[in-house]
């Protein structure tokens, strides 16, 4: 059974993401959300390292959040649409995969703000 996380916006102490799967070795980086035909609500990927994502071959949009090495936003995107390529973060650790219109729902993430990861209680 996959073992979860739970990503929070700490600025506005927002839940993104209740159910976070990571993607920290070659085969889970490169796979990704590949083969998927949506995303549920509440779920999200976060790869790790990662500075760049695309799109090619999905059939979803996602929004995307950058992350630095102290989980801080660099960047966020919203609705990356199927066959895109994002720029490169340069200063991105990591990235926070999540169906398209999560951020919004959520209020929004703003460069500099934290994210945690916690396990659910």
């Amino acid at each position: 059974m996959p073992h979860y996380l739970v990503a929070s916006n700490l600025r506005t102490q927002r839940t993104l993401a209740s159910r976070v799967s990571r993607a920290d070795d070659f085969v889970s980086r490169s796979r990704g959300l590949l083969g998927r035909t949506a995303m549920e609500p509440g779920e999200a990927l976060w790869i790790e390292p990662c500075a760049m994502i695309h799109t090619f071959f999905m059939k979803f949009p996602i929004d995307v959040l950058f992350l630095d090495k102290e989980r801080r936003v660099v960047r966020a995107i919203e609705n990356i649409q199927p066959f895109r390529l994002s720029p490169w973060v340069g200063k991105a650790r990591s990235v926070l995969e999540f169906a398209a219109g999560t951020l919004k729902a959520a209020g929004g993430a703003l460069p500099g703000d934290g994210v945690s990861f916690t396990f659910p209680s």
